[in-house]
């Protein structure tokens, strides 16, 4: 029973693949939510009959003690609504259902459609809305939530992320408790820095990775956003999730609509993992743009060189990469700019003119010299944003975002600031930065497309954002093949409202591989490693002056998509060996990690002085297992690392990747079943056992398990 179906005629009844939803679609009545959770049959559906409903959707101005997921003002300053059922019609889609409840305020002409959309294959629920002013007279909508839960009360606790520049996505897990817990982003351009628009919700206790009933919730929107919990002296928590209208009302004039961010929800009796596969097999066949293509690996050269870019440093960083086995070689910023030269962040945005005295080939000739040496060329971009210290400045001041009557608020280097992407020029020019690019380079395989500042004067998040999804559109529906990394300072913009349009995105500016266990531990909640840009850089770390083993650095990298942040003329030949065989090594594996199943084992959070994850081919033919020691004292005593995602029945072959151990690991080439991988383990050494110059108290370990 795999469809939508209405089982009654007042109850609208949802499926996916293991989940079900059911709705009361009483007409005349509020629309009301009974049940979400585990998949049920049609037998199991009519035993809810019992079960106390709750408002989906509930509004403001009627019920004055419950929050309000919409609330309006009519133009005679009336500020009720009260929304009732006219209609519930149901229709498909290639991927699965969808339901359309029409409401109807019962005195003022105010249409709302709210949308639930199912997926077949996944276990995924969208839902949003839609508001229609049907009368003469203008609307104002001073909330609009894309949807409201109600979950029961029990022992529920919540897993948000939260951070900072070169600190994010970190894991905060509370008990939900009387009162409001609130969540929100009002930074304007990057919405992941110092909190997430995604929620893990564990209806059981204190989360657990592998058991227990968990509903995962993401809002697909790319501005300022608002994460609301209500919980008074009912029976249930409130969970609002929507755009937030703190200074963003909109203002419905005769026959116009207003769409709100979907809101996808998912439900899993696996645990946190659980919920995190549903959520990494929506996105990579969905959302993420190629979510069904191997990444490339490649070389950055921003940690390597900077703003020091020239011709001859670029072609020998080529050179380095492709003999190492890299794919791609990405020009980072500096490489631009004529009146004034990129050489630091406070000139030049908006400035894409070749700067010919660091390149006097232009970039065309840096496409060129990457193709004869084998691979292929990236190059950096910034479109929204301006130096005010620039040509472009000097011609469109009226371009930018600026309060009237007061002075510009500017942001990185104290000069920059940000493009107003509700004007038309400003969207066609944004687009023509990358089409001009390309057009001179047709060959260009990878665009970094960065976001360094925040909107800082009193504006429309919603029209920006519009603007900036039209504008976007128009790059892909004009460059479908080319691969966009989506970065924003680091990771300020790892949300399923911006990746529909991009293939990955920048984790964080901080690249030290142990904070970057935490930070990719908790991102990985609900992004795909696919989509997780995790490269390989020098010591002492340039965020937080760290010094790590190589190993452990590409131990860590090789768990998202790897590349290599580094100046590889600074490294030694052993050094450079050991990335040669990495990268070889990751190819090997690069299906499984990239489209594989993610287990987390031991998370870094719990304090037991290592972290280990791993992910499992579809066909669970295939595994690939890390462990990062993340503590070290002495005294130390870990236990065995037990596996998950396995067919217990089958036996899988063990080998080490990375190793650089004097001698193999006891269990290397040896096979074992999945059920005693699963049910006993194996014994992970606490430390790695290397000649004296690579020792290091950074011990880590990559396992290939093969099924024979």
């Amino acid at each position: 029973m795999t469809t939508l179906f209405a089982l009654l005629a007042s109850i609208a009844v949802l499926h996916t693949a293991n989940t079900t939803m059911v709705l009361e679609t009483e007409p005349g009545q509020e629309l009301k939510t009974i049940y979400y959770g585990t998949k049920l049959s049609e037998s199991e559906t009519a035993m809810l009959g019992s079960y106390k409903v709750q408002r989906t959707y509930p509004c403001y101005g009627v019920i004055g003690t419950e929050e309000a997921a919409f609330a309006a003002i009519q133009a005679d300053g009336n500020r009720t609504v009260q929304l009732r059922i006219e209609s519930a019609e149901t229709s498909s889609w290639d991927g699965g259902n969808q339901l359309c409840v029409t409401c109807k305020d019962g005195f003022y002409p105010l249409t709302v459609k709210i949308f639930f959309k199912t997926f077949k294959d996944q276990d995924m629920i969208e839902t949003w809305t839609e508001t229609i002013n049907e009368g003469k007279k203008p609307v104002t909508l001073t909330r609009f939530d894309s949807g409201h839960l109600p979950i029961r009360v029990d022992d529920v606790w919540i897993s948000t992320l939260y951070g900072t520049w070169a600190n994010e996505g970190r894991v905060n897990t509370e008990p939900l408790t009387r009162g409001w817990k609130v969540i929100r982003n009002i930074d304007g351009t990057r919405n992941s820095h110092t909190s997430h628009g995604e929620v893990m919700i564990s209806l059981d206790g204190k989360p657990r990775e592998d058991a227990g009933r968990v509903i995962g919730a993401a809002l697909c929107w790319g501005g300022n956003y608002e994460l609301r919990f209500q919980t008074n002296d009912s029976d249930y928590h409130h969970f609002f999730a929507g755009i937030l209208p703190e200074h963003d009302n909109v203002v419905l004039a005769k026959g116009k609509s207003f769409a709100t961010p979907h809101l996808a929800l998912s439900f899993s009796n696996d645990g946190l993992s659980g919920v995190s596969r549903n959520f990494h097999r929506w996105g990579r066949k969905y959302m993420l743009r190629h979510g069904d293509q191997e990444r490339r690996i490649l070389l950055n050269s921003w940690e390597g060189v900077y703003f020091d870019i020239n011709e001859d440093g670029m072609k020998q960083m080529m050179d380095d990469i492709a003999s190492m086995g890299g794919e791609l070689f990405v020009m980072d910023d500096g490489w631009f700019g004529d009146k004034y030269p990129r050489n630091n962040d406070h000139t030049s945005l908006g400035d894409w003119t070749t700067d010919t005295r660091k390149l006097p080939n232009g970039v065309p000739g840096l496409v060129k010299a990457a193709t004869e040496r084998g691979i292929k060329f990236g190059i950096w971009v910034e479109p929204e944003m301006t130096n005010t210290v620039s040509e472009l400045y000097e011609a469109h001041p009226d371009w930018i975002i600026k309060a009237a009557n007061r002075d510009i608020v500017k942001g990185r280097g104290g000069t920059q600031v940000v493009l107003d992407m509700s004007k038309k020029d400003v969207q066609d020019f944004a687009f023509s930065v990358i089409d001009n690019v390309m057009k001179e380079n047709p060959d260009i395989a990878y665009i970094k497309w960065d976001a360094n500042a925040p909107i800082s004067m009193d504006f429309s998040n919603i029209a920006y954002w519009q603007g900036f999804y039209a504008m976007v559109e128009r790059v892909r529906e004009a460059y479908p093949d080319l691969t966009i990394q989506d970065c924003a300072s680091g990771g300020g913009r790892a949300n399923w409202g911006v990746l529909p349009w991009f293939d990955e995105f920048w984790v964080s500016d901080n690249t030290d591989a142990l904070q970057r266990v935490y930070m990719q531990w908790g991102t990985s909640y609900f992004f795909p490693a696919i989509a997780m840009a995790s490269h390989i850089s020098a010591t002492p770390n340039h965020t937080v002056f760290r010094t790590t083993s190589l190993k452990y650095r590409i131990d860590v990298a090789m768990s998202g998509r790897l590349g290599m942040e580094i100046q590889p003329k600074n490294m030694t030949e052993q050094e450079k060996d050991i990335c040669r065989k990495a990268i070889a090594d990751y190819k090997r594996i690069r299906p499984i990690v990239q489209f594989g199943d993610i287990y987390r084992l031991v998370s870094p959070y719990d304090n037991r002085g290592f972290a280990s994850l791993m992910y499992v081919a579809e066909n669970k033919d295939k595994a690939v297992a890390y462990w990062w020691k993340i503590a070290n004292f002495y005294d130390e005593h870990f236990p065995r690392l037990r596996f998950a995602g396995l067919d217990a029945e089958r036996s899988y072959r063990v080998t080490e990747l990375n190793r650089l151990d004097i001698s193999p690991l006891a269990y290397e080439g040896k096979t074992f079943t999945g059920r005693f991988l699963m049910e006993s383990g194996l014994e992970i050494p606490a430390t790695n056992n290397v000649e004296w110059s690579l020792k290091s108290d950074w011990s880590s370990r990559v396992l290939l398990l093969e099924a024979l």
